[in-house]
């Protein structure tokens, strides 16, 4: 962590200096916004960390709730999201307080006494250690104070307006103009002060959930199938002699449904996911009015041998699994005709499915993520507003492959034991598609912000449209091993990382003719940068070289390597990487001797691999793109 290049900092480093509309910011919603996120809920609030680091757009985020949440019903945090937490600064104190998933515990009916179950399977929760970072359950309140407090500590000092609540929208024709969309607001909602207000937004995001009124004011429709299988969900302390009450539990029986069983964070308070059954297709179902005290005599059943003496009930619900897709997530119905989007949905406003894969906080919060610094390119002047579209087309396609999977998932959690042809084959499918619900089978097809893979093969372990996979490395100003990945902020920046093809930084190579060029050459993205505008404002650029950090004279490492930082135009020394002497990143990704550029979105996924040659690709990549401006005071 950086934070004295801007003069001395004795207090909490991870709070940015106000600036720009972090600077006196109204308490009252002003008449005029360039961003509305409609709902604080994990897409919301992630957006709203993101933008906070884009003080020259004024953004502001409402939530019809008088004040936090305080029990959230979503518990999963895939090993992507713990990812993108360490990006936003808090994957450490979130992880500290989680319970955390390390293998998964299969039941099924004794073959000797069937009535009964007996353990059958244990599962290693990341088998192929896909991920340095793990698996956690902790309530999504938690995360969404997480998110609040990197908002409110970045530089636009962004908060909630609690108490506000949606009526509608209306677009000014085809949506040209300074403040196109005009929002109706009810301020003070559901009190006695209530009272409607009108806001102007060049952007608008639904972040509304399942019964979003956003979407419905831009005619988008959640449509799929209504599964006709009922589960009801239960929060408890309890007193029990089932000895995995503290592992995640798939539970097969006999006596009629199944039970998906999460250990909770703190101790002690655990969930259960209890099978109902069916209900009828045509929906005259009492299922609705399940109780409590039904859900528990049901565990039990599945349960048997062991038992379950409930003491105390957090929260409960009963629901049915429903798979639906609206057909595109932002308010241009005709792609075709070439009009951009104003209004935007996240998360559950346009994918619904079951809340056993863990995927909906996870997936809801990455769409936030993908949209927030899109937005943010674009009305600082830096990304063309084409850019936007950019976000319907992959995103849509990620949840399309979500309810595809959960089908599979919930499917298989609702069959009998008996309808299996293989018995072990919940657990197989479990250890097979791990991948998939931790969040790494992303991958973006070529766009604008995605390149082809005609480079692939110089660096193999980062492949194009996937997230950048973090490695090993040594940082040669003072020999500290660090994840290389780690040092990537949610700051908005593209990131370069240049793998050097010579050992040393005082040869005559490819890497410091690249470094040359992107220091000096006019077709250099660095040198796009408007007065006012510094190119590390935009960029972050890496070097690793394929040495030990302690060969490295850091001195003859390339200037735009060891970048000028903040008023006092102090040297970055800590952009300067070797291998590590406990694994070789070089190896580990699959680079050879040529090296490789390695470009990377600010949502850390991997724009494209280069050659460190390829120079004139890199240049018409980023003239096609960026229009570099200001837009950090």
């Amino acid at each position: 962590m950086q934070f004295h290049h801007y003069g001395y900092v004795s207090g909490d480093p991870r709070r940015q200096p106000a600036a720009g509309t972090g600077v006196d910011r109204p308490e009252q919603l002003p008449d005029e916004v360039d961003v509305l996120i409609v709902g604080t809920g994990p897409a919301g609030m992630i957006m709203a960390a993101q933008l906070a680091q884009f003080p020259g757009i004024r953004t502001r985020i409402i939530e019809r709730r008088p004040g936090r949440l305080e029990i959230g019903h979503a518990d999963g945090i895939q090993a992507r999201s713990v990812e993108t937490f360490q990006a936003f600064g808090f994957a450490d104190r979130i992880t500290a307080e989680a319970y955390r998933i390390t293998e998964m515990a299969f039941w099924k009916p004794d073959p000797k006494r069937p009535e009964h179950i007996i353990r059958s399977a244990r599962t290693p929760d990341d088998p192929e250690d896909i991920s340095e970072f793990p698996h956690l359950i902790v309530n999504q309140a938690r995360v969404l104070d997480y998110l609040a407090e990197a908002a409110l500590n970045g530089p636009a000092r962004i908060r909630p307006d609690f108490g506000v609540a949606f009526n509608g929208l209306t677009i000014d024709g085809d949506g040209d103009g300074d403040y196109p969309v005009s929002v109706s607001l009810r301020m003070n909602a559901d009190t006695d002060a209530e009272r409607e207000r009108t806001v102007r937004a060049r952007y608008v995001v639904g972040c509304d959930g399942a019964r979003s009124a956003v979407r419905s004011a831009i005619g988008c429709t959640l449509t799929g199938d209504q599964a006709n299988h009922a589960w009801g969900v239960m929060d408890v302390l309890a007193k029990t002699d089932f000895p995995d009450i503290r592992t995640k539990c798939a539970i097969q029986s006999h006596a009629g449904g199944s039970i998906l069983l999460i250990p909770r964070e703190g101790g002690h308070l655990f969930r259960m996911y209890v099978d109902l059954g069916e209900v009828p297709a045509d929906g005259n179902s009492a299922v609705s009015k399940t109780s409590i005290e039904q859900i528990i005599d049901k565990a039990n059943d599945i349960l048997s041998p062991y038992t379950l003496d409930v003491k105390n009930v957090a929260w409960h619900s009963v629901y049915e699994v429903g798979h639906r897709l609206t057909d595109r997530f932002d308010d241009v119905e005709d792609p075709a005709s070439g009009r951009l989007p104003r209004v935007f949905i996240t998360g559950d406003a346009c994918h619904t499915h079951s809340a056993k894969a863990g995927q909906g906080m996870n997936v809801s919060m990455q769409d936030g993520f993908n949209l927030a610094w899109k937005l943010g390119h674009v009305l600082c002047g830096v990304a063309p507003e084409r850019l936007l579209s950019t976000y319907s087309a992959e995103r849509q396609t990620v949840a399309k492959n979500l309810i595809d999977f959960d089908k599979q998932w919930s499917a298989m959690m609702a069959k009998r034991p008996e309808e299996f042809e293989d018995p072990g084959e919940l657990e197989a499918f479990y250890a097979r598609t791990i991948e998939f619900p931790a969040g790494f089978m992303t991958e973006y097809t070529p766009s604008l912000i995605t390149h082809d893979a005609e480079h692939q093969a110089l660096a193999t372990g980062f492949p194009i449209g996937k997230r950048f996979k973090s490695a090993m490395v040594s940082r040669v100003c003072d020999g500290n091993p660090l994840q290389l990945g780690h040092q990537a902020k949610a700051d908005g920046r593209w990131r370069l990382y240049v793998f050097a093809d010579a050992a040393s930084p005082e040869s005559d190579s490819k890497t410091r003719r690249l470094a040359e060029w992107l220091a000096h050459s006019p077709d250099s993205p660095l040198n796009a940068a408007l007065p006012g505008s510094t190119w590390v404002d935009w960029f972050d650029v890496k070097v690793i070289y394929p040495s030990a950090h302690h060969e490295v004279d850091i001195t003859a490492v390339p200037a735009v390597f060891k970048p000028a930082v903040g008023p006092f135009g102090l040297t970055n020394l800590e952009n300067v990487f070797a291998t590590s002497s406990d694994a070789d990143i070089f190896a580990a990704r699959d680079i050879g001797a040529t090296g490789a550029l390695v470009v990377v979105r600010p949502d850390q996924y991997v724009a494209q691999v280069l050659p460190l040659t390829a120079t004139d690709t890199l240049a018409r990549f980023f003239s096609a793109l960026l229009k570099l401006e200001k837009c950090n005071s």
